[in-house]
């Protein structure tokens, strides 16, 4: 089990950017959170195979259609157990 920090900068909150995150987290098999952070950000914690996550990774760069993101930052983490669901907060 991978599991996968991403923090997102841009015009990334107010743009359903959580939501459809979590659509297409789920239809890759991952579970997680995507949630917004104080400074504009969105932090993404994926856990599931590596190739799954590398697919959002690669759906991330662009999010859903109103999105701009200028940035994306990957952190691998360690082990930990994997929530059942992906939960927008």
């Amino acid at each position: 089990m991978h599991a996968v920090r991403f923090v997102v900068r841009g015009k990334v909150q107010g743009v359903f950017f959580r939501a459809s995150t979590r659509e297409r987290a789920l239809a890759l098999g991952l579970t997680g959170h995507a949630r917004n952070l104080l400074d504009g950000s969105v932090e993404v914690v994926a856990y599931g195979n590596a190739t799954s996550i590398d697919q959002l990774e690669v759906w991330l760069h662009d999010g859903p259609p109103s999105a701009e993101v200028n940035e994306l930052y990957r952190e691998e983490l360690g082990a930990h157990d994997a929530p059942t669901d992906f939960r927008v907060s």
